[in-house]
């Protein structure tokens, strides 16, 4: 047999740990901590017992929840003839869920918090008085189904006022646009081409920009062209989603983020309303029941 041709040393340190690793790998923190549902803590029952308009407002919202999940139009909940305290239950039996939405108006803004039961939103229209800080609440109610339908409204005005006109994207003479433009130009045309082509029903269409070789100068291009409308939504499930409604009809921003804030996943969308911003038809199966489960703790008060 001949001689192996490699001397081993024995001495050295083998084995899984025993090299030294000069440079560290560093990995982007993904999303942790995901929003479960958790029941909301209530006051004792003999506390709430006399509450008579709020328990009559959570029967109406289980009511409407109940026309929802069966596809049905559902009629919003009136809260502004209750007094404090049954606002205060209210407030504790709905909680605050995922979905968070800001709308501006020509009047005021609203303002829009999901409940722990998805699919159920409380929506306030609230105007800022002149010459001070103060905020007036126009109305207060509870909503249910997919999204708010004030919500759907401001965005299908979006489309409305464009009326039949084709959205131009790009200005006839580019030589403005700053040198390093490079892909900017094809996304701006993809987007023309997708909004001209949308109509109801049609499936959203999505560009992933993190995904695509841009240039800083080319996200500065698009940020400026499709700049922020009046729609905010933000949800938070793993890290957050940040969804603008930009100043382009049917185009809308939708951003993703870690539980640092780093932003990981960046697209575009062309549709009349991202589903990540909505609630599912299985959401309100499941809210319906839990909703009916708190009630009938209530009204046994």
């Amino acid at each position: 047999m001949k001689p192996f041709p490699i001397p081993v040393v024995a001495d050295l340190p083998m084995g899984p740990g025993s090299q030294i690793e000069e440079d560290t790998l560093d990995y982007m923190v993904m999303p942790s901590g995901m929003s479960t549902y958790q029941a909301p803590a209530l006051p004792e029952r003999e506390e709430i017992a006399s509450l008579t308009g709020a328990h009559e407002a959570l029967r109406l919202a289980l009511a409407s929840l109940d026309r929802a999940r069966h596809g049905l139009p559902a009629d919003p909940v009136d809260l502004m003839d209750l007094n404090d305290a049954e606002r205060r239950l209210i407030n504790q039996v709905l909680g605050e869920g995922e979905v968070s939405v800001r709308v501006s108006l020509s009047e005021g803004e609203l303002v829009v918090q999901e409940a722990v039961f998805a699919g159920v939103w409380r929506v306030l229209h609230q105007v800022t008085q002149p010459g001070s800080d103060a905020r007036v609440v126009l109305s207060d109610r509870i909503e249910v189904g997919r999204i708010p339908q004030g919500v759907l409204e401001s965005a299908a005005a979006r489309v409305q006022a464009s009326g039949a006109r084709r959205v131009r994207l790009q200005p006839e003479d580019t030589s403005a646009w700053p040198a390093g433009v490079m892909n900017a130009p094809a996304i701006l045309t993809e987007l023309e081409d997708h909004i001209h082509l949308w109509k109801p029903g049609t499936a959203a269409h999505v560009v992933n920009l993190t995904l695509l070789p841009l240039s800083p100068q080319d996200l500065a291009v698009i940020d400026q062209t499709l700049g922020q409308g009046p729609i905010q939504i933000l949800s938070r499930g793993y890290g957050n989603c940040r969804i603008v409604h930009t100043e382009v009809p049917l185009t809308w921003r939708v951003s993703y983020f870690n539980s640092q804030d780093a932003l990981i996943l960046d697209t575009v969308e062309v549709t009349d309303l991202p589903e990540v911003a909505c609630a599912a038809r299985e959401d309100l199966e499941d809210s319906h029941e839990r909703l009916a489960d708190m009630l009938a703790w209530v009204e046994g008060a």
